[in-house]
């Protein structure tokens, strides 16, 4: 079973994050991917916005997967926050996996226990069915 970290890893992994693509991230505001992703760039967070439908999305330049991202940007990725269903997750899995990618963020009702200790298993620091702006809300303020 995956325990998320506690809350001082949390408050250290928030702390020392700087580059988050949030992949599934929504051109519509009302979406619970744009209002976060707008929340972390207020919070001083670089987004790189993951979207195979959208050129650009918060004034960034949007990519259709992590791999499609530059490698001199995906080098400065610290964590990949995912907002796609849990069918998609052992696809970014892999992904973060090929791409040695730090951490991987499942939000909210994003489920995928064997990706995420897949994931896990493969040296990623994993927080799966948790909110990023939630968590740093209640950590960092």
């Amino acid at each position: 079973m995956l325990e998320n970290p506690d809350a001082a890893h949390l408050r250290r992994m928030l702390a020392t994050v700087r580059t988050i693509a949030v992949v599934g991230l929504s051109p519509r505001p009302e979406r619970p991917s744009h209002a976060v992703a707008r929340a972390l760039q207020g919070f001083g967070y670089t987004v790189v916005p993951v979207n195979p439908g959208q050129s650009v999305l918060l004034g960034e330049r949007c990519h259709r997967t992590l791999s499609d991202i530059p490698p001199e940007v995906r080098a400065r990725i610290d964590l990949v926050d995912v907002f796609r269903d849990a069918s998609a997750v052992a696809g970014i899995v892999d992904e973060c996996i090929t791409l040695s990618l730090p951490r991987l963020w499942l939000q909210d009702g994003v489920i995928d226990e064997p990706s995420a200790l897949r994931a896990r298993a493969a040296g990623i620091e994993v927080v799966m069915d948790r909110c990023i702006y939630r968590d740093y809300v209640n950590l960092m303020r």
